[in-house]
């Protein structure tokens, strides 16, 4: 299996690379912007017919919620040009096409988990071009998964948790969001989510039904507030020896932190299609807290 990895210094590109990188039946190619900007509809064309890949993950994305609020077209050309580019491409060859949403395309208004069938009302340019992708991607390329996830985490790059241990060595106190409810999900397991979609839907012993493309839900529990996320990494860090004791958390509300995007107030995702489909369980955003030190 030969297969195309955008992104790939991000945190899910990072996790796709070395779970994948010493398998010997798979051949990757995983690029970042500096080997190809997904944003160049010409160059995405050329890379992709050159080494002709039977999937496509694409991992690349902009995530950056509150500066999207001013880099409207950078987000626009990131979150739905590059992957309506690359989802053009694969059809043109007859590749799978696997892109990463997002929990911001919901309002966040529900008082339930959403499913993947729930109306969609983006509240953040961030939202709203993630999901202007998310549409592109389907219109163009019939042999595509969307993978929502949230509250992504891991070892790589810039998240939640590697802010957490940062202030708790600098602070007694902090106030954390508790108004907010989401699945964290470390990016280890979506890298492997998709992998394991991607040989699924690729096995030539197996007869993929056409009707299983489309949209997935995939994310951690249990679900928590970040406030109650940000305690479980204070708990776990003391106890692996990473910090002395917990700073004292205090919940607030989302008006006593402003932001310049909006966050949805509910953002559990409903997880039980991934399961039924492709035997894939919620993400155990618990056990990969016990490895803190290689966050640090």
């Amino acid at each position: 299996m030969k297969v195309l990895i955008t992104g790939c210094n991000g945190q899910v590109g990072s996790c796709l690379v070395n779970l994948l990188q010493n398998k010997a039946s798979v051949e990757i190619c995983a690029v970042d912007r500096a080997e190809l900007d997904i944003t160049q509809q010409d160059a995405v064309s050329h890379y992709v017919s050159s080494f002709q890949p039977d999937v496509i993950i694409n991992a690349a994305a902009h995530t950056a919620v509150d500066k999207a609020e001013q880099q409207i077209e950078l987000s626009y050309a990131i979150n739905r040009d590059g992957p309506k580019y690359l989802a053009q491409a694969a059809n043109e060859i007859g590749a799978l096409m696997l892109h990463i949403s997002t929990d911001y395309v919901f309002d966040g208004t529900k008082e339930t988990t959403y499913v993947e069938t729930d109306l969609v009302n983006p509240q953040s340019i961030y939202g709203i071009t993630k999901l202007a992708g998310e549409e592109a991607v389907a219109e163009v390329c019939p042999r595509h998964i969307i993978l929502r996830t949230a509250w992504v985490f891991s070892e790589y790059g810039n998240n939640f948790v590697k802010t957490m241990l940062g202030l708790a060595k600098q602070r007694d106190t902090l106030g954390i969001v508790a108004d907010q409810f989401g699945g964290p999900t470390y990016a280890g397991d979506i890298a492997a989510a998709l992998i394991k979609m991607a040989q699924v839907i690729t096995d030539s012993n197996k007869l993929f039904d056409t009707t299983n493309y489309g949209i997935y839900h995939f994310s951690g529990l249990p679900h928590v507030s970040w406030c109650e996320f940000a305690q479980e990494i204070f708990n776990k860090a003391v106890d692996q020896g990473l910090l002395v004791k917990s700073p004292d958390v205090k919940g607030i509300k989302t008006e006593e932190y402003p932001t310049p995007a909006k966050r949805p107030a509910n953002s559990t995702l409903n997880t039980n299609k991934i399961t039924t489909v492709f035997n894939i369980p919620a993400s155990n955003w618990q056990l990969a807290l016990n490895h803190l030190a290689d966050y640090v």
